[in-house]
C-alpha cells in the first residue's frame, strides 16, 4: 500500500529529474533502513506508476511510492523460489514498451552485487531508456549501524569487497588465499551459506584462526543483530546465536565504535 510521498527540497538546478514514461530508472534503497534512501530515489518513487523491488526491501521504503503505483515484487532470496533474473530484465522492459513509468528498487546499491549491471544491459539492448541512483551499500552503512568504518587511519589501508555465492548460489570462485594475504578488511555479502568454507579457505590461505569476525544481521533495520567471533570459532557461534541471512560478514582488524 503507497502513499503520497512528502515533497522534495528545491534542487540546487531548478528542477528534480524526471522519470518519462517508457522508461526505467533503477534506484539503489539502501541497507535497509528507509531514512537512508537518496533524495533521487525519493524523487523518483513519488513519480512512478511501477515499482519493481526486492525482497530485502521495506516496507516502509514502499510506502514512498506514488498514490496507485503498481508494487510489483521480484524478490530473489537464496535457497527459496525466487523469479530468474532474465524475467525480472523482462518484465522491465515489457513494462517501459507499455508506456509506465517504471522504478525498479533494488536493496543496497544497483550496482554492487545487486545485478544492477545485468539489468541496465538488458535495457540498453532493449533501446529502453534508462537512469542509475545510486544507493547506500550495505558493505558500508551496514557496518556504520553496527558502529564499525569501513576504513580507519590505525587499522587498515585496504577494504575489499566480495560475494559469498555465485549466480547459481554455489561457493564462488574467488582466491580466498590471495585475499587472506592481501585484503586488511574483507566485508563479505550473501556468504551465511558458505561461511564454513569461506573461514576454512582463509585460515588455509594464512589468516589466524583468532581473526575477529563481525556478523550484522539486517543492518540499519529495527531487527538489526550483530555477532562478534572469530574465523575458528564463526560456524559455531552462527549456529549458537541463531543468527540467519540477510547479513553482511566484516573479517579483520577492525574498530568497533561505542555506537
Amino acid at each position: 500500500m503507497s502513499t503520497a510521498s512528502p515533497p522534495l527540497p528545491p534542487h540546487p538546478d531548478g528542477a528534480w529529474p524526471r522519470l518519462e514514461p517508457g522508461s526505467v530508472w533503477l534506484v539503489g534503497a539502501g541497507p535497509g533502513d528507509p531514512g537512508l534512501m537518496t533524495l533521487h530515489a525519493l524523487n523518483a518513487l513519488s513519480q512512478a506508476d511501477a515499482v519493481v523491488h526486492d525482497a530485502l526491501v521495506e516496507p516502509e521504503a514502499l510506502a514512498f511510492a506514488a498514490e496507485g503505483a503498481e508494487l510489483i515484487p521480484a524478490g530473489k532470496r537464496g535457497g527459496r523460489p525466487s523469479p530468474k533474473q532474465a524475467d525480472i530484465s523482462e518484465r522491465l522492459i515489457a513494462l517501459a514498451r507499455a508506456g509506465r513509468r517504471v522504478v525498479r528498487l533494488k536493496g543496497g546499491d544497483p550496482f554492487l552485487f545487486g545485478r544492477g549491471g545485468e539489468e541496465a544491459e538488458a535495457l540498453a539492448a532493449a533501446g529502453v531508456p534508462f537512469r542509475i541512483v545510486p544507493g547506500i551499500t550495505a558493505g558500508i552503512g551496514g557496518l556504520a549501524a553496527a558502529g564499525v568504518p569501513a576504513t580507519h587511519r590505525d587499522v587498515n589501508q585496504t577494504l575489499v569487497f566480495v560475494t559469498g555465492h555465485d549466480q547459481h548460489g554455489e561457493a564462488p570462485a574467488v582466491d580466498w588465499a590471495a585475499l587472506a594475504r592481501g585484503g586488511q578488511v574483507l566485508v563479505i555479502y550473501m556468504g551465511m551459506k558458505h561461511l564454513a568454507a569461506i573461514a576454512g579457505a582463509l585460515i588455509a590461505g594464512g589468516r589466524s584462526p583468532e581473526e575477529p569476525v563481525l556478523i550484522v544481521r539486517e543492518a540499519t533495520t529495527k531487527r538489526q543483530a550483530v555477532l562478534e567471533t572469530t574465523l575458528a570459532g564463526a560456524e559455531a557461534a552462527v549456529a549458537a546465536s541463531g543468527i540467519l541471512a540477510p547479513a553482511i560478514i566484516c573479517v579483520g582488524p577492525v574498530r568497533r565504535l561505542p555506537v
